[in-house]
This record gives structure tokens, sequence and C-alpha cells, in this order.
């Protein structure tokens, strides 16, 4: 058994035909230079063997699928085990999908619900116990005399499957007549059921006319029907009494298992399928399961109050270019006598109101004039907010449907509170909560909730979880275990970010005790905080003593201090890098005197303190007062302005919420005139904003979805670099205009993989494959437009280029140089100008958005906001970094960094520390002021890491 791995000629990317030997069972790091080839290494040939090598031990049938995948470019590796990577990929998008579900804890405490919880009846509050037969005769008995009752016998509901044997069975048993999907047959005449969709089969067990010469008829009847149907009855009768037009069919329901005789409620099972929020069973009907329902809101339908009607203070209604609406709006003045050029705040509520949701009764007289004709009728007005939903219920257009869509919100569903479940699941309790309010606790408090549980259950209750139970402590200590105890469970995982989503696959891994595998981890440290990357350190030696290879791509110097081995790439980034300068462990990597990171781990190069730091420009301040949102604890927020400040905490503290759903969702709606405009999290108000023209959020989400955006398009520089070649005078001869040259128009492309230069192949039940397009071997052009060369180089070879080399090659085209200077700039050089912007990391898209932002005009009064831009960036990286936000200062402008980097932080001019815990321990302001400042406050985490740095 090899105690290695052995790589040999690895030329993925930017590899330079290296070989290394990565030793097994241990914790290894790769370190380098953004860009330098770690995750080429890592990923795409480590990872990506392992991958290939396990698929070619599958079936035939299960290859033919995946006989796609692309072996790495690698000359030999020997010693691989089977691979798992956990990336920085978010998880899905999907609303219902939560960390609980994720984590799997959900399918536990669904079937800890169903085996061990207490049905309550929501009417009356007292427990449900199951009714007997004489119970449920005296029920019917009750309904009004002579109605004619049908009992039926509920054998199948809503499951698929044909059944042909069952109606047999049922036929010979001497039953005549059953109800299949709500339409009654003779037993002999059932149609064929389609075995794939789901059915409901009731057998009408008996019908009788209720009076008094019943006698034991009716008890009978039931007695077989909850026999057959596993204890229950359906009942089905028409009130006699009313007049024919006024009857409709009843429907009771009984249980020999669970219903309240008070109240009729009844619950038909209890299975774990009645606490799935995704299954029509349990969902809550209203909203499907999501908890939330999209409506209009009345704070966006009129974002501006100090605005008046005329001035088009009911945005909806202002923008469209016909008069239809803006008569109406006169019309509804004239009749309730209220003025169009009073500002909307200043409106009396009743005025509000009827123009917002309608007149209800009310009829007005409306006068319109279309140019044409003049006309007027009466009727009553629908309101604003009626008018879009209707209009967005009614209409075909995609374009009309996205137009309303800017002006809807999330709202709880009313129904089941934002619970996402039916009534019939939220009245099971176990210790007086019901499984929804379990899932909205804390990590940390479920944890503590479970604990208790075993004291708070009776005997028989116990024994039916303790194996359930054992199973939901262990996850949650694992999700402890990684520094996770402020999320909730009910968290839709939409929201979480890399790190977090990372930490939760690391925590289902370990809890999986597998041994013998190898882990591929891509910085798992993103988003925590100092004081938690001990947990997260220990979690990864747990994987490793359990026998396992953990390969982790990692910048943060404590992972380095504790790990077994570690392999630096480098020199540089791009095609000056892919090489190994340094390996063995964090002393020998220290003193390499080749290795960038070595001088960086010994301090012999550093990310300097600045000698002073910047105070707000003119004294002024851009404040934010009482915010609620999540865990916020009414926090007043100031942000200098014309500095770089960094909002800093522990993870969960509620650093995103503050920075980025509310201030940035408050100015954005204030300030920016975009479409994708979301509610702020409640906050009392702000000053300042007159003080900053607009903002921008740098996040980390991808700068496009297609292999066809790049980031040559996407900072613009494209453009020109197509001008210059249809310039050329071999273009001229032959009329080509700047179209030729692009790959998303028909003309100049190969018309094989419309300009992909990769074909995508969809996989049935994993991620899409690309593979390289054969008539153009990728280079996304006919041949006819790649004869037009420049230096020597057609368009095909100038999206190839790194932007290093393409700011040599068009040195004396300025347009052209400065945009791709500025990608340059920001540590960008090693990227190919046309790389798909499928294949860049967070990181890389978030620098490419800098760079946008840096080419355009500065007016010195922008506000930037960047989450955590450290991502995927070693410290030499950051140096760069934090020159160009001090640049983008420099110029006037105001930068709000959310971030744990302590080389951030210590450079930052002003600090806001969030804590002092995470989640509901946090969301106060513990802590504000300079560097120095902060590492004075006892409680604050932050200031005594950085105390040791800035001393």
């Amino acid at each position: 058994m090899i105690k290695k791995i052995v790589i040999k000629g690895a030329k993925e990317h930017n590899l330079k035909n290296i070989s290394l030997e990565i030793p097994k069972d241990k914790f290894v790091v790769i370190t380098g230079l953004s860009g330098s080839g770690k995750s080429s290494l890592a990923f795409d040939t480590v990872y990506a063997e392992g991958q290939r090598r396990y698929v070619e031990s599958l079936s035939a049938y299960a290859r033919q699928f995946l006989d796609k995948m692309k072996k790495p470019n690698v000359d030999l590796i020997e010693g691989l085990s089977p691979a798992i990577s956990i990336e920085q990929k978010n998880t899905s998008k999907n609303p219902r999908s939560t960390v609980a579900t994720v984590t799997e804890i959900y399918d536990y405490m669904r079937v800890l619900y169903a085996r061990a919880g207490v049905p309550y009846s929501p009417f009356t509050g007292k427990p449900i116990t199951s009714q007997t037969i004489t119970q449920i005769v005296d029920r019917i008995k009750e309904l009004p005399k002579k109605a004619t009752i049908y009992v039926y016998a509920p054998v199948v509901r809503g499951r698929k499957g044909e059944y042909k044997k069952e109606i047999l069975s049922y036929k010979k048993r001497g039953f005549r007549k059953i109800k299949v999907d709500n339409v009654i047959y003779d037993i002999d005449k059932v149609p064929e059921l389609n075995k794939k969709t789901k059915h409901d089969i009731y057998i009408l067990v008996d019908r009788i006319i209720l009076n008094s010469s019943l006698g034991n008829r009716l008890a009978e009847s039931i007695e077989t029907s909850v026999n057959l149907a596993n204890g229950l009855v359906f009942v089905e009768y028409e009130d006699e009494t009313l007049p024919k037009k006024f009857r409709k069919l009843e429907k009771l329901i009984f249980s020999t298992k669970f219903a309240c005789p008070e109240s009729g409620f009844t619950i038909e099972e209890i299975e774990p399928r009645l606490f799935s929020f995704n299954s029509p069973f349990g969902a809550c009907e209203e909203c499907e399961g999501i908890g939330i329902k999209l409506n209009v809101d009345p704070n966006l339908v009129v974002p501006n109050e100090k605005k008046s009607i005329a001035d088009g203070a009911i945005e909806p209604w202002a923008k469209t270019t016909t008069l239809y609406y803006a008569q109406t709006l006169s019309s509804l003045a004239k009749h309730y006598n209220f003025s169009l050029d009073e500002k909307w705040s200043k409106l009396p509520k009743k005025i509000k109101d009827i123009i917002l949701y309608g007149s209800d009764e009310e009829e007005i007289k409306f006068s319109y004039d279309d140019g044409y004709e003049k006309y007027s009728h009466k009727k009553t007005f629908e309101g604003v907010i009626n008018n879009l939903e209707r209009r967005y219920l009614e209409t075909d257009s995609d374009w009309k449907r996205e137009e309303i869509a800017q002006y809807q919100s999330d709202t709880k569903c009313e129904r089941c509170n934002g619970h996402r479940l039916k009534d019939e699941a939220l009245c099971v309790k176990i210790d007086g909560l019901h499984i929804s309010e379990v899932t909205e606790k804390s990590i940390l408090d479920a944890a503590k909730w479970f604990e208790d549980l075993q004291n708070n259950l009776d005997k028989r209750q116990f024994k039916i979880a303790e194996h359930i139970l054992k199973e939901i402590n262990e996850r949650l200590t694992f999700l402890l275990n990684v520094g996770l105890d402020y999320l909730t469970l009910s968290r839709e995982s939409g929201t979480l970010s890399g790190g977090e989503a990372q930490r939760i696959r690391l925590a289902s891994q370990i809890g999986s005790g597998l041994t013998g595998v190898l882990y591929v981890l891509d910085e798992p440290s993103i988003g925590l905080h100092q004081k938690d990357n001990v947990k997260l350190i220990n979690a990864l030696k747990r994987l490793r003593d359990l026998g396992n290879t953990v390969i982790v791509v990692e910048h943060d110097t404590e992972t380095m201090e504790n790990a077994d081995h570690i392999i630096d790439l480098g020199p540089e980034a791009g095609n000056k890098g892919g090489q190994v300068v340094a390996q063995g462990n964090f002393k020998e990597i220290s003193q390499n005197k080749d290795s960038i990171t070595g001088k960086y781990l010994s301090n012999r190069l550093k990310i300097d303190v600045p000698k002073k730091r910047r105070l707000a420009k003119n004294g002024r301040f851009l404040e934010i007062t009482g915010a609620t949102g999540n865990n916020l604890d009414n926090v007043n927020l100031k942000i200098p302005l014309g500095s770089l400040t960094c909002v800093t905490g522990v993870s969960g503290s509620g650093k995103s919420t503050l920075v980025l759903q509310t201030l940035y969702n408050a100015l954005n709606l204030t300030l920016n005139n975009n479409k994708s405009r979301k509610i702020p999290k409640p906050f009392k108000g702000f000053k300042g904003t007159e003080l900053i023209d607009k903002i921008i959020d740098i996040d980390q989400s991808p700068i496009g979805r297609t292999p066809r955006s790049n980031p040559a398009t996407y900072t613009g520089a494209f453009g020109p670099i197509r001008d210059w070649f249809t310039g050329l005078p071999e273009s001229k001869t032959r009329g080509y205009k700047p179209g030729r040259f692009s790959f998303n128009v028909k003309g100049g492309r190969c018309e094989a993989c419309e300009g992909d230069g990769v074909i995508t192949y969809e996989m049935h039940f994993l991620p899409d494959v690309y593979i390289q397009c054969d008539e153009c071997k990728g280079t996304r052009y006919n041949r006819e437009t790649l004869e037009i060369k420049f230096k020597d180089k057609s368009i095909a070879d100038v999206l190839n280029m790194t932007v290093d080399e393409g700011c040599e090659y068009f040195e004396n085209i300025s347009n052209i140089k400065t945009k791709l200077l500025t990608l340059k700039k920001v540590g960008l050089g090693y990227i190919k100008i046309g790389q798909q912007a499928t294949t860049l990391s967070g990181g890389e898209a978030q620098r490419i958005k800098l760079a946008k932002e840096l080419s355009k005009r500065s007016t010195g009064r922008t506000m930037y906001i960047l989450d955590e831009p450290t991502t995927g960036l070693h410290q030499h990286d950051i140096k760069k970094l934090l020159e160009i936000l001090h640049t983008f200062v420099a110029l006037g402008n105001t930068v709000v960094v959310i971030e744990h980097n302590l080389d951030v932080i210590k450079t930052a001019d002003y600090i806001v520390d969030m804590g002092p815990e995470g989640g509901v321990k946090g969301g106060k302001i513990i802590a504000e002021g300079k560097p120095e400042e902060i590492c004075k406050v006892g409680e604050s985490y932050t200031g005594k890491f950085l105390k040791a740095l800035l001393n």
C-alpha cells in the first residue's frame, strides 16, 4: 500500500509539468498566490482523477452518462483513493432547502414527531385521542334526519399504482361500488389506472337513510370500514332539509385513531410525511410550503412619500406613457376633493387607502380623453395595488410580469404564519413545541432543547425516541464543532455564505464517518472569525484521524501552522505560476528564500499599518438608526464618509443583516433607480444620504452564468478590441463590421457551437458537461474571421491571451490598454481576456467587478460595499486589494468592508465591531472607532486578536 499520492507531469491549466508527492492520511495545505494553480492541482487534477477512476468502476449503464468526464492533463497519478470535494459552490438556491433539510436533521425530527408527538386540538387545546366506534355512530346519528349517508372506506390515499389485485379482492368480498379519484364506478367497470400518477380509492361500504329503524346496521358498516381502511371512515351526506339548489355534498372524516370529538378536528394520520413541507400532505395549502407569499408592497408602490401624486409618487402608474392612469387619478381627486399636488405623506389615511386598495362599493364618475374622443362612465375603483395584482395574474407577457414583480415583496404567509406546514402538522407537539418552533431555534438552542428532552419525555415516548435523539444530537454536535452555533435550523440554504455552506457539508462528512477517503476542501476558513478558527482546524484534524487524507487549499496562517505538510505553488500567478516553489512543514516554508508565502509567514514581508487614520470627511457621517432585522438589537450604525470602514465581529453577529440587508437595501431603494430592489429589514430612519450619490455592492456572485460572458465583455474591453479589428485594412476590404467579431451573433462565429467554443451536454442527474467544439477547436469563430490578423494574432488569439500579455500587445492603443490595466491593477494579470465566466472563482469575479468600477469616472461621492473581498486571496494579493480600496477612498468615496481578515481590519480607518457572540447573543455594536481604540474594549474578540498584531 503506497503511503503517498504520486503525481507526475501535471499540466492542467497553468501547471508547468510538475511532479510531486503528497503524503496520505495527513492534513495537507496547498497554498500560493491567487491564480498560481492551487485549484488546478487540488481540484482539476487530484480530485478530478480520483472522481473519474471511481466512476470507471461503476456499471456500464451508469458510465454512459459519465463517459464525457475529461481525464486531467497529467502523465501519472498513483495512490489515489475515492475523492470527495467540499467546495465553495453556493448551495441550492431552492427556497425549499433549509439548514435542517440539508443536514438531514429534519428527516429525523419528522420521524420523532410522527412517533412520539402528541396531537392537541387547535380549538380546545386538549390532547386529541382516538374515537371509538360507538362515538362515531353517535356523531353520525346527530346528522339531519332523512339524510342519505354514504359510508366509504378509504383504502388508498394519494399513492401511485394500478391496484388491480386489490380491487379484485374487494370484489370477491362482495363490495359492489367503488369511488376512484372522485368518480363512482361499479366494481367490475373500474378503468385501468395509470401506475405513474397518484390515486384515491374509496370503497362504498353502505348507503343508509337516517331514520329510527336503523338497528345495528350503521355500527356494522362503520366497523367494516374501520377494518378495511386502517381505522378511517369517510362519511358523505346531503342535507335533505335544505332546498335542492342549496344542497352540497358534505364530507366528514372519522378516525379511530386521532380526532377531537368536540370540534371535529381530525388528523387522518400521523406519518413523517405530514411534517414535510415539500409534500402535499404536509405543506400549507396557501403558500405550498414555502412560508412566504409574493404580494404587491405599498412601500415599493410609493417609495418616496415626499413626492406628490402629480410628481409621480405612485411609481408603477407614473412610469407609463398612457394618459389613462393620470386621468383616473384626477377623476378620483375630483370625487374625493383632494389635490394631486399635495405631498403623499400629507394626504389623509382614508384617501391613501382608497387610492391603493380601491373604493369598495362607492361608484365614482371617471372622465377620459384619449385625444380622439371624450367619454365618461360611473364605476367602482379597484385600487392601484389590486390593479397590479390582477394584471400580474392575467398577463401572458413575461416582460409585464417582470415589470410588476419589482413592486412585490415577500410577506409571511398568513395561513401558516410562515411555519410552512398545515394546521394538522402544527398541532402535534412534543414538550409543548411543534416542529416548526423547534426549527426556528438556533443550532445552539436546539442542541440544548434536544439534550433536555430526554428528561421531559415519558417512558413510552423515550423508548421510541431514544435512537432518533442520538442521531439528532450527534449531528447538532458536529455543526457546533465547525462554529455554526448561530444558524437557525429553518434558515434557507440560499441565504448562507459560501463558507457557511461549506462548513455544513464538512459537518455532514464528519458525521458520515468514512475512512480511507481523499477530501479536497476549498478555503474552509472563509467567513469564520479568528476565534472560531480553532474549531474548524480541529474538525479537519478529526477527519484526518479517522484515516482520511485531507487536502485544503488555504491562505490562512493558523491553518498552515497546524498542517502536517504544506505545498507552496508559485512563484507568481497565471503563466508565471504553476510550479512547486517549496514544500515541507510550516518552519521549512517560512525559512524558504524563494517562497513569497514564506516571506509573509516569517514577517520578512508584511502589510503595513497606515501612519495615520483618516477622519470622516468634513466630520460627516451616514447614520442608520434603530435597525431590528433578524437578530439585530435596535442598532444605530454610524459610517464616517470618505474613509475605509470595516464591519467585523464573530460569525452570525449580524454584520450582513446590518450592512447588506438594511443599509444597502435602504439606500438602494432611495438612491439607485434599478430593478433589483429589495425591501430593507426594519429600521427607524437614516441621516446623511444627501452626501452620497450612489451605492454599489461588489459581491462574489458570478459575473455571468454562461460560457459566453467573460472578463473582456464584462469590463467593456471587448468593444474597443472588436472596433480595432474592424478598422484593419483586410477587414475593410472584406467589408466586415464589428458584429463580425462577436461570438454572440451570426456572421463571424462558428455555427457548430454557436460561438460558445464548447458544446454543452446536459446530464440527467449531474451538472452539465462542457466539451470543446470539434469544428472551431474552441476558438468560437469561423475560418474567415480568423484570417484577419493584427501583429500576427487573430481575435481568438487575443481572447486567449492573459491580461498581462494583452497589456503589452495593445501597448499603443490607449482605450483598450486602460481597460486591461484596471484588471491588472486588481491582481488579475494572470487570467485570460476571454476566460469563461463559469470558470472564475468567487474572489476573481469580485475583483473583475472592482476593475469595472475602477475604470469608471469617479464622482467622489459613491459608497462601495464589499462582503469579504479577501476570499481566495493570498496576503500578497490582499496588499494589492487594499491599495485599490484606499485609492477609492482617496478620491473621496466611502468604502464599507465586511471582513474577518486581520490584515484588512488593521488598515481600516474606522471599525464597527459587532457581537459579543453569534445569533441571539449577538446583534449589538460592542465597539466602534479606530483600530487602536477597539483593542481597549474587553468584550471584543476582534480587539484581542488585533492587539497582538498592532503591537
